[in-house]
C-alpha cells in the first residue's frame, strides 16, 4: 500500500493562517521539491470535468509555492499518470497525493493507491498518500450554506420542526462510508435544528432517493429539503433531481427544496488544503477500525485483508465526453434514469465479477427492496 509520510510535526495549527505547516515547510525545507496531486475520479460529463479542473485552479494560489497537477482514475484526462509526469517534468522530487472524495470508499482505499504504487515502482518517485476529506467541520459548513442557499427559494416560512433534511450520499459497498453520510445528515440536522433527517444514496446501497423519499413523506412534514452531498456535478446529480421531483409530482401538498452539491465552495477549497497540511504533518490515517478491509465488520467478514489493486484500468482515460446535453447533465440519454444508473452505479462499485479477471464477495444486502435491483442480478454472486 502507499504510505503516509512519517510523523513530521511542522506546525500545530489546523487553521489556515501564515503560520501552518505549508508556510512553514516552504520556508524551512526550500531543497525538497514537493508537488501536490489532487486525485479525482473523472466522468464523462464535460461539466463535471471542467468543474474539478476549476476547483484545482482555485487551489493552486493557496498552495503555493508548491506545483500542483490534477488527474483523474477513469473517463477523462489528465489521467493519474499524467498528473505525475507532469509534477516530475517540472523538477518534483516527493508528491503529495490527496484523493477528491468526500469519504473513503473503495476509490481511495484501493484504487488510487494501486495506481500511485505501480508508478513509484516504476520510477522511483516518492509519492505520500493523503486522506479524503471526510467528515469535516468546513464540509459541513459548506454543506450548510447551500442548504441556506435552498431556504432562500423558499415558498414561504415554514417552521425549522416542520422541515425534514435529506441528504443523499454516492453510495458505496463500504458501510464506513455510508455510515459517515448519515453522520453529516445527523450533524446538518442538529445544526439548523429542523425536525427530521433521514439519508438516502444514488446508487449501490440502499434506501435509493426514490424509494426512500416515498418513505420519508409519510412522516408528515410540510417541507422537505433534498441535499446531494456530492463534489460536483453528472448525471447523477441530475438523477437525484429528476426522482426527486418524481415524488414532489405526487405531492404537491409537500414542498420539496433541492439544495445544490457542494462544487468550488471556499470551505471546499480549504479542505483540501488543510489535507496537504495533514501530509506534511504525517496525520494522514484513516478509519480504520470500521475499514472493511482490515476489520471484521459485521457483514463484510469476507473483505479482510483483500489484495489492493484497481478496477479502472479498462477505462482509464476513456474521454469520449457525452454531447447530449449542453452544461449540466440532464439524463437526456435515459429519460427515466434507471437502466443507466443501475448499470453506472454497479459497474463503478464493481460489486460483481465483469470479466475484468477480477472478482468480489457478495454484498450482503443484495436482495434488500430499497436497492439497486442489479445487487441481486445473476451478475453479482449470491450467499450460499
Amino acid at each position: 500500500m502507499v504510505q503516509p509520510v512519517p510523523a513530521r510535526r511542522i506546525g500545530s495549527d489546523h487553521s489556515i493562517s501564515e503560520h501552518t505547516p505549508l508556510a512553514a515547510f516552504s520556508t524551512d525545507c526550500p531543497d525538497d521539491r514537493l508537488g501536490v496531486l489532487i486525485c479525482g475520479h473523472g466522468s464523462r460529463n464535460r461539466l463535471a470535468v471542467e468543474e474539478f479542473a476549476q476547483m484545482v485552479d482555485s487551489l493552486r494560489p493557496r498552495l503555493q509555492p508548491l506545483q500542483v497537477e490534477h488527474g483523474y482514475l477513469e473517463f477523462a484526462r489528465p489521467i493519474l499518470r499524467d498528473g505525475l509526469d507532469a509534477l516530475r517534468a517540472k523538477g518534483v522530487t516527493r508528491v503529495l497525493a490527496i484523493p477528491a472524495m468526500l469519504f473513503a470508499a473503495g476509490h481511495a482505499k484501493n484504487d488510487i493507491p494501486s495506481v500511485l504504487n505501480t508508478y513509484t515502482a516504476e520510477t522511483g518517485l516518492t509519492i505520500d498518500y493523503g486522506r479524503e476529506l471526510g467528515i469535516d467541520r468546513l464540509m459541513v459548513a459548506a454543506a450548510g450554506a447551500r442548504v441556506r442557499e435552498a431556504l432562500t427559494r423558499a415558498n414561504d416560512d415554514v417552521p425549522k420542526a416542520e422541515t425534514l433534511l435529506v441528504v443523499v450520499g454516492r453510495g458505496s459497498s463500504d458501510p464506513d462510508a455510508n455510515s459517515n453520510v448519515a453522520k453529516v445528515t445527523r450533524m446538518l440536522v442538529e445544526g439548523f435544528g429542523f425536525g427530521w433527517g433521514e439519508t438516502v444514496y444514488s446508487g449501490v446501497t440502499f434506501p435509493l432517493v426514490e424509494p426512500g423519499l416515498r418513505h420519508v413523506i409519510r412522516l408528515g412534514f410540510r417541507r422537505i429539503i433534498v441535499v446531494p452531498y456530492f463534489l460536483f456535478t453528472g448525471v447523477l446529480v441530475s438523477r437525484i433531481r429528476q426522482h426527486t421531483q418524481r415524488v414532489a409530482d405526487d405531492h404537491p401538498d409537500v414542498e420539496f427544496l433541492s439544495a445544490g452539491y457542494l462544487g468550488d465552495h471556499p470551505l471546499v477549497v480549504d479542505t483540501f488544503r488543510e489535507r496537504v497540511e495533514d501530509v506534511l504533518r504525517g496525520d494522514t490515517a484513516m478509519n480504520c477500525s470500521l475499514c472493511k478491509y482490515r476489520a471484521q465488520v459485521l457483514g463484510f467478514e469476507q473483505d479482510v485483508g483483500r489484495v489492493q489493486e484497481s478496477h479502472h484500468h479498462h477505462v482509464e482515460g476513456l474521454a469520449e465526453s457525452c454531447t447530449l446535453c449542453e452544461l449540466e447533465c440532464t439524463g437526456a440519454c435515459q429519460p427515466d434514469g434507471m437502466a443507466a444508473a443501475h448499470h453506472h452505479q454497479h459497474s463503478h462499485e464493481h460489486a460483481h465479477s465483469h470479466g475484468h479477471g477480477h472478482h468480489h464477495p457478495p454484498y450482503p444486502h443484495a436482495d434488500h427492496p430499497l436497492g439497486p435491483s442489479t445487487l441481486g442480478s445473476s451478475d453479482l454472486p449470491q450467499k450460499p
